[in-house]
């Protein structure tokens, strides 16, 4: 009896254990299926190219577990592919990072730039320091994108240039601790950081408070993730329009008594034989010890360099679509910023818009900007040209090489969206070397 009852327990167990491994197994072949058939849809659409920094994974180091794919927020960004995660769909990476920290085997490093598109990025050390003493770059002048990165990294350039600060043994009666150049999400969280630590500073802005933020398209939604803010206190946002994030950034200058100083360009910085930096702008000349470069990667927009381009109809961001209702406008362009302009003006009543893009797919914009694309191309409200560009801008039309030849279209506007020029020159007067990323952590 108490040997039948053991062999049935046997049975029994060996049963589960056996239905157990069969369902996982076929759970697992469901998912690597699937992964497979996602990676293969990327291959064919052209969406291979990360827009920005991404993962790269050790397949010698790499067990298959998932948590870094059960990690990603964007999800359907990594995938388990023959029983290693790989990226499926590249050109939806935006960079988070939570695949590494996720990662219990460390075979996954953070990189930037692949080998077909390199990415110029100043050279930085893991303290935020340039090659140059004393001068430090945070935010996405460093090839970081995200607000939430941003933010990080402000406020860890500024525990690096308080360390140094307080080493350093330089005088005077007008020498700052630090000037902080640029008030978008790293400017204002270094600003703050440097206020909480009792730094003497100056923060100056060219232009207004958000940095590249404030450029952004009216009621364009912006991603971000819960933040602490020095000084102010947790920040819980995880979805929210470019308005709500900018009216939010102003009641924390309100609150904690952050002064910026806008309508400020900087012309120059320049490290004196002192170890001390002289930064002059339009109506300052500031000493510091130290200067935190927080001035993003626009720089100067990017051009077309076509006859016609020098006409007023020529601009290079939207601010308010419906200020072109009613008219004919061609957006130029194939990144998060191009579609963001061209579906939200396709949503305007009466306004007919034609966005054209150099190669065949649009590989470094978000899911939800090419679902949004997708959705007012097939209402008829949208002409998507790809493999095109533009050859010239006339004073009502312009002129365009496609795939099935010239075409010339009605235009009204030409809103160019094709990127910045990082600010090379002006990074190279301060002594910055340069590198180009090409897969590189």
């Amino acid at each position: 009896m108490h040997v039948v009852t053991t062999i049935e327990g046997i049975v029994v167990y060996s049963t589960i254990m056996i239905l157990t491994w069969w369902l996982y197994a076929r759970s697992r072949r469901r998912t690597h299926a699937y992964a497979s058939a996602v990676l293969q849809e990327s291959q064919e659409a052209g969406l291979m190219q990360p827009a920005s920094l991404h993962p790269i994974v050790d397949p010698a180091k790499c067990l298959g577990c998932g948590t870094c794919v059960d990690a990603c927020p964007e999800k359907k960004v990594l995938g388990l592919v023959a029983g290693k995660a790989e990226l499926i769909t590249p050109a939806n990476c935006i960079g988070h990072g939570a695949c590494k920290s996720a990662c219990p085997l460390d075979a996954i490093t953070l990189v930037l730039g692949t080998e077909e598109r390199g990415v110029d990025i100043p050279t930085v050390s893991e303290t935020f320091e340039t090659n140059v003493p004393g001068l430090f770059v945070a935010g996405e002048l460093g090839g970081m994108g995200l607000i939430r990165n941003g933010i990080e990294q402000g406020k860890q350039a500024m525990a690096s240039i308080a360390e140094r600060v307080a080493r350093a043994k330089m005088d005077g009666a007008d020498l700052l601790d630090v000037v902080i150049i640029g008030a978008g999400p790293a400017g204002l969280a270094a600003s703050l950081a440097a206020t909480e630590r009792g730094l003497s500073f100056e923060t100056l802005e060219q232009e207004s408070l958000g940095g590249t933020v404030a450029h952004y398209p009216r009621g364009k939604i912006v991603m971000t993730a819960p933040v602490d803010l020095p000084i102010f206190g947790k920040v819980k946002l995880r979805e929210t329009t470019k308005e709500a994030l900018l009216e939010l950034w102003e009641r924390v200058i309100a609150e904690t008594g952050v002064r910026i100083r806008y309508s400020e360009r900087v012309e120059s910085v320049q490290r004196q034989a002192d170890g001390t930096f002289e930064v002059r702008s339009s109506s300052h000349r500031l000493r510091a010890k130290a200067v935190l470069l927080a001035i993003g990667r626009r720089g100067t927009p990017r051009k077309l360099g076509v006859s016609g381009e020098e006409q007023d109809k020529v601009v290079y961001r939207l601010i308010d679509p419906a200020q072109y209702r009613g008219k004919h406008v061609l957006v130029v362009g194939g990144g998060d910023s191009a579609l963001e302009a061209a579906w939200s003006l396709a949503d305007e009543e009466g306004t007919e818009v034609t966005l054209s893009y150099r190669n065949e797919a649009f590989g470094r914009a978000k899911p939800k900007n090419r679902e949004s694309i997708e959705r007012v191309r097939a209402a008829g409200r949208l002409n998507v040209l790809l493999s095109s560009k533009v050859t010239n801008i006339g004073r009502d039309t312009v002129e365009l090489e496609t795939q099935t030849g010239s075409l010339t279209l009605d235009n009204d506007v030409v809103i160019v969206c094709a990127g910045g020029i990082l600010p090379t020159d002006f990074l190279r007067s301060m002594g910055i070397d340069i590198v180009t990323k090409r897969g590189e952590a």
